[in-house]
């Protein structure tokens, strides 16, 4: 038989340190504001719908406050806060 070399099998690649989601960004909802107005690195418009956000977690409660109406972009996950001088939907969607 011919000279017959063995490689080692094959490790697993190291695994990097699991690095944490970056923080949400936080902006004021314009009046009747219904899609995205963050820009990226690039300049380039996200225009994603806002959702309304019923579920949020407790380190967002900290920071915009108990049973606020929360919007989320689908897209960028930005947080929008309810606009000061718009009234609340909270009503209209609760059936």
């Amino acid at each position: 038989m011919a000279d017959e070399t063995t490689t080692p099998p094959a490790q697993a690649a190291p695994r990097a340190p699991e690095e944490k989601p970056a923080a949400p960004k936080y902006k004021t909802r314009k009046p009747k504001q219904r899609a995205c107005d963050e820009k990226d690195a690039k300049g380039k418009l996200c225009a994603g719908h806002l959702k309304r956000w019923f579920d949020y977690p407790a380190d967002v409660q900290a920071v915009v406050g108990k049973d606020a109406e929360i919007y989320r972009c689908e897209f960028c996950k930005t947080i929008y806060r309810p606009d000061p001088k718009q009234q609340p939907n909270s009503y209209t969607v609760r059936y």
